[in-house]
Protein backbone atom coordinates (compact mmCIF):
# COMPACT_ATOMS: atom_id res chain seq x y z
CA UNK A 1 0.00 0.00 0.00
CA UNK A 2 2.71 2.38 0.67
CA UNK A 3 4.16 1.89 -3.04
CA UNK A 4 0.48 2.41 -4.24
CA UNK A 5 0.04 5.82 -1.92
CA UNK A 6 3.06 6.82 -3.78
CA UNK A 7 1.68 6.45 -7.01
CA UNK A 8 -0.92 8.58 -6.08
CA UNK A 9 0.90 11.13 -4.43
CA UNK A 10 3.02 11.08 -7.76
CA UNK A 11 -0.03 11.25 -10.48
CA UNK A 12 -2.02 14.22 -8.50
CA UNK A 13 1.14 16.15 -8.72
CA UNK A 14 1.39 15.49 -12.33
CA UNK A 15 -1.84 16.17 -12.75
CA UNK A 16 -1.93 19.09 -10.99
CA UNK A 17 1.23 20.28 -13.54
CA UNK A 18 -0.65 19.59 -16.43
CA UNK A 19 -3.51 21.76 -15.56
CA UNK A 20 -1.35 24.44 -14.59
CA UNK A 21 0.32 24.17 -17.67
CA UNK A 22 -2.71 24.29 -19.41
CA UNK A 23 -4.21 27.32 -17.94
CA UNK A 24 -1.05 29.50 -18.42
CA UNK A 25 -1.09 28.14 -22.17
CA UNK A 26 -4.41 30.18 -22.48
CA UNK A 27 -3.53 33.09 -20.11
CA UNK A 28 -5.38 31.69 -17.60
CA UNK A 29 -4.41 31.56 -13.43
CA UNK A 30 -3.66 28.27 -12.13
CA UNK A 31 -5.18 28.55 -8.89
CA UNK A 32 -8.86 29.33 -10.40
CA UNK A 33 -9.22 25.39 -11.07
CA UNK A 34 -9.97 23.01 -9.20
CA UNK A 35 -9.44 19.30 -9.17
CA UNK A 36 -12.09 16.89 -8.25
CA UNK A 37 -10.31 13.33 -7.81
CA UNK A 38 -13.72 10.96 -8.74
CA UNK A 39 -12.91 8.19 -6.61
CA UNK A 40 -16.30 5.89 -7.45
CA UNK A 41 -14.98 2.27 -7.31
CA UNK A 42 -12.23 2.32 -5.01
CA UNK A 43 -12.34 1.53 -1.28
CA UNK A 44 -11.14 3.85 1.26
CA UNK A 45 -8.00 2.74 1.55
CA UNK A 46 -7.40 4.64 -1.82
CA UNK A 47 -9.00 7.61 -0.37
CA UNK A 48 -7.08 7.96 2.01
CA UNK A 49 -4.26 7.71 -0.31
CA UNK A 50 -5.92 10.49 -2.68
CA UNK A 51 -6.50 12.82 0.72
CA UNK A 52 -2.95 12.52 2.36
CA UNK A 53 -1.20 13.01 -1.28
CA UNK A 54 -3.34 16.69 -0.39
CA UNK A 55 -6.52 16.65 -2.71
CA UNK A 56 -9.57 17.94 -0.73
CA UNK A 57 -12.09 17.51 -3.43
CA UNK A 58 -13.58 14.10 -4.00
CA UNK A 59 -15.71 13.15 -6.49
CA UNK A 60 -18.54 9.93 -6.09
CA UNK A 61 -21.46 8.54 -8.99
CA UNK A 62 -23.54 6.30 -6.34
CA UNK A 63 -25.04 7.60 -3.10
CA UNK A 64 -24.78 4.04 -1.28
CA UNK A 65 -21.20 3.62 -2.28
CA UNK A 66 -20.02 6.82 -0.80
CA UNK A 67 -22.10 7.41 2.13
CA UNK A 68 -19.56 4.40 4.31
CA UNK A 69 -16.48 6.92 2.66
CA UNK A 70 -17.93 9.83 4.10
CA UNK A 71 -18.77 8.19 7.46
CA UNK A 72 -15.27 7.57 7.49
CA UNK A 73 -13.20 10.34 6.24
CA UNK A 74 -14.04 12.95 8.92
CA UNK A 75 -11.74 15.28 7.71
CA UNK A 76 -13.28 18.39 7.92
CA UNK A 77 -11.33 19.95 4.77
CA UNK A 78 -12.65 17.08 2.40
CA UNK A 79 -15.12 18.62 0.21
CA UNK A 80 -17.39 15.53 -1.61
CA UNK A 81 -19.05 16.29 -4.90
CA UNK A 82 -21.89 14.31 -6.28
CA UNK A 83 -20.99 13.66 -9.54
CA UNK A 84 -23.57 10.98 -11.07
CA UNK A 85 -26.96 10.80 -12.39
CA UNK A 86 -29.43 10.97 -9.04
CA UNK A 87 -32.42 9.30 -8.67
CA UNK A 88 -34.87 11.70 -7.28
CA UNK A 89 -35.78 8.99 -4.54
CA UNK A 90 -32.20 9.81 -3.17
CA UNK A 91 -32.61 13.26 -2.82
CA UNK A 92 -32.76 13.34 1.15
CA UNK A 93 -29.23 11.71 1.41
CA UNK A 94 -27.92 13.41 -1.24
CA UNK A 95 -28.98 16.86 0.48
CA UNK A 96 -27.39 15.86 3.85
CA UNK A 97 -24.18 14.49 3.35
CA UNK A 98 -23.01 15.93 -0.13
CA UNK A 99 -20.97 19.43 -0.30
CA UNK A 100 -22.11 19.82 -4.17
CA UNK A 101 -24.28 18.34 -6.58
CA UNK A 102 -22.83 18.51 -10.25
CA UNK A 103 -25.59 16.55 -11.43
CA UNK A 104 -28.94 18.55 -11.41
CA UNK A 105 -30.51 17.41 -14.68
CA UNK A 106 -34.08 17.74 -14.13
CA UNK A 107 -36.59 20.65 -11.97
CA UNK A 108 -38.00 17.66 -9.54
CA UNK A 109 -34.79 16.38 -8.76
CA UNK A 110 -33.60 19.93 -7.41
CA UNK A 111 -37.50 20.61 -6.05
CA UNK A 112 -36.75 17.59 -3.69
CA UNK A 113 -33.14 18.45 -3.08
CA UNK A 114 -34.68 22.11 -2.24
CA UNK A 115 -36.92 20.80 0.13
CA UNK A 116 -34.66 19.08 2.10
CA UNK A 117 -32.10 20.96 2.13
CA UNK A 118 -34.45 23.25 4.00
CA UNK A 119 -35.74 21.08 6.50
CA UNK A 120 -31.61 20.55 7.44
CA UNK A 121 -31.01 24.26 7.03
CA UNK A 122 -28.54 24.20 4.28
CA UNK A 123 -28.02 26.36 1.33
CA UNK A 124 -26.44 23.45 -1.08
CA UNK A 125 -24.15 24.38 -4.21
CA UNK A 126 -25.41 23.06 -7.78
CA UNK A 127 -24.56 22.60 -11.06
CA UNK A 128 -26.90 21.88 -13.99
CA UNK A 129 -25.53 18.99 -16.10
CA UNK A 130 -26.04 19.91 -19.95
CA UNK A 131 -26.31 17.15 -22.52
CA UNK A 132 -24.68 19.54 -25.37
CA UNK A 133 -23.77 16.69 -27.73
CA UNK A 134 -26.93 15.01 -28.23
CA UNK A 135 -25.64 12.15 -27.49
CA UNK A 136 -28.70 9.65 -26.52
CA UNK A 137 -26.60 7.67 -23.33
CA UNK A 138 -26.04 11.04 -21.50
CA UNK A 139 -27.71 12.55 -18.89
CA UNK A 140 -28.67 16.38 -18.56
CA UNK A 141 -30.68 18.66 -19.73
CA UNK A 142 -30.90 18.88 -23.51
CA UNK A 143 -29.13 22.00 -24.78
CA UNK A 144 -27.44 20.36 -28.17
CA UNK A 145 -29.58 22.93 -30.26
CA UNK A 146 -28.93 26.33 -29.75
CA UNK A 147 -32.09 27.97 -31.11
CA UNK A 148 -34.16 25.62 -28.04
CA UNK A 149 -32.17 27.68 -25.51
CA UNK A 150 -34.77 29.97 -24.71
CA UNK A 151 -36.70 26.92 -23.97
CA UNK A 152 -34.43 25.31 -22.03
CA UNK A 153 -33.68 28.76 -19.89
CA UNK A 154 -37.52 28.97 -19.42
CA UNK A 155 -37.99 25.42 -18.12
CA UNK A 156 -34.92 25.98 -15.38
CA UNK A 157 -36.17 29.53 -14.56
CA UNK A 158 -38.27 27.84 -11.39
CA UNK A 159 -35.31 26.40 -9.88
CA UNK A 160 -32.97 29.58 -9.79
CA UNK A 161 -35.11 30.92 -7.68
CA UNK A 162 -34.96 27.83 -5.28
CA UNK A 163 -33.67 29.10 -1.67
CA UNK A 164 -31.93 26.70 -0.59
CA UNK A 165 -29.94 25.41 -3.88
CA UNK A 166 -27.25 28.22 -5.07
CA UNK A 167 -26.84 27.35 -8.71
CA UNK A 168 -22.62 28.11 -9.47
CA UNK A 169 -22.56 26.76 -13.01
CA UNK A 170 -22.63 24.10 -15.33
CA UNK A 171 -21.47 20.07 -16.07
CA UNK A 172 -20.84 18.28 -19.31
CA UNK A 173 -19.41 15.50 -20.55
CA UNK A 174 -18.93 15.34 -24.02
CA UNK A 175 -18.76 12.11 -26.26
CA UNK A 176 -15.65 9.58 -25.79
CA UNK A 177 -13.26 9.71 -28.53
CA UNK A 178 -9.32 9.03 -27.65
CA UNK A 179 -8.49 12.57 -29.57
CA UNK A 180 -8.93 15.01 -26.38
CA UNK A 181 -9.10 17.58 -29.26
CA UNK A 182 -12.77 16.17 -30.22
CA UNK A 183 -13.92 17.88 -27.11
CA UNK A 184 -12.86 21.05 -27.57
CA UNK A 185 -16.07 22.04 -29.41
CA UNK A 186 -18.09 21.03 -26.63
CA UNK A 187 -16.76 22.25 -23.84
CA UNK A 188 -16.86 25.54 -25.86
CA UNK A 189 -20.58 25.29 -26.41
CA UNK A 190 -20.98 24.70 -22.83
CA UNK A 191 -19.40 28.33 -22.28
CA UNK A 192 -21.41 29.68 -25.35
CA UNK A 193 -24.57 28.27 -22.81
CA UNK A 194 -23.01 29.89 -19.83
CA UNK A 195 -22.76 33.01 -20.96
CA UNK A 196 -26.04 32.98 -22.14
CA UNK A 197 -27.84 31.95 -19.43
CA UNK A 198 -26.24 34.61 -17.31
CA UNK A 199 -27.62 37.22 -18.99
CA UNK A 200 -31.18 35.58 -19.15
CA UNK A 201 -30.35 35.13 -14.85
CA UNK A 202 -27.68 38.10 -13.97
CA UNK A 203 -29.07 37.33 -10.30
CA UNK A 204 -27.81 34.30 -10.48
CA UNK A 205 -23.93 32.94 -10.12
CA UNK A 206 -22.53 31.70 -13.44
CA UNK A 207 -19.29 31.36 -12.62
CA UNK A 208 -18.43 27.15 -12.87
CA UNK A 209 -18.13 25.20 -15.44
CA UNK A 210 -17.21 21.57 -14.47
CA UNK A 211 -15.96 19.85 -18.13
CA UNK A 212 -13.15 17.46 -18.51
CA UNK A 213 -12.21 14.27 -17.37
CA UNK A 214 -8.76 11.79 -17.24
CA UNK A 215 -8.78 11.89 -21.30
CA UNK A 216 -9.75 15.70 -22.01
CA UNK A 217 -8.91 18.08 -18.78
CA UNK A 218 -6.10 20.02 -20.37
CA UNK A 219 -8.33 20.74 -23.17
CA UNK A 220 -11.57 21.53 -20.64
CA UNK A 221 -8.64 23.82 -19.00
CA UNK A 222 -7.95 25.83 -22.04
CA UNK A 223 -11.70 25.82 -22.98
CA UNK A 224 -12.59 27.39 -19.80
CA UNK A 225 -13.16 25.15 -16.93
CA UNK A 226 -12.97 25.89 -13.54
CA UNK A 227 -13.69 22.31 -12.22
CA UNK A 228 -12.32 19.05 -13.62
CA UNK A 229 -13.11 15.42 -12.54
CA UNK A 230 -9.93 12.83 -13.09
CA UNK A 231 -10.01 9.79 -11.69
CA UNK A 232 -8.20 6.86 -14.03
CA UNK A 233 -5.51 9.52 -14.03
CA UNK A 234 -4.52 9.87 -10.57
CA UNK A 235 -6.10 6.27 -8.71
CA UNK A 236 -6.10 4.18 -11.75
CA UNK A 237 -8.58 1.84 -13.38
CA UNK A 238 -11.53 0.89 -10.75
CA UNK A 239 -11.04 -1.78 -8.72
Amino acid sequence: MADYSATIRENYQRVLEKIARAARSVGRRPDSIKLVVVTKGHPLEILQAVVAAGAHDLGENYVEEALPKIAALTDGEITWHMIGHIQSRKARPIAEHFSWVQSVDILNLARRLDGFAAEIGRVIPVLLECNVSGEETKFGWAAWNETRWPEFAAEIAPLVDFPNLEVRGLMTMPPYDPDPEKSRPYFEELGRLRDFLAVRFPQTHWSELSMGMSGDYEVAVQSGATLVRVGTAIVGPRQ
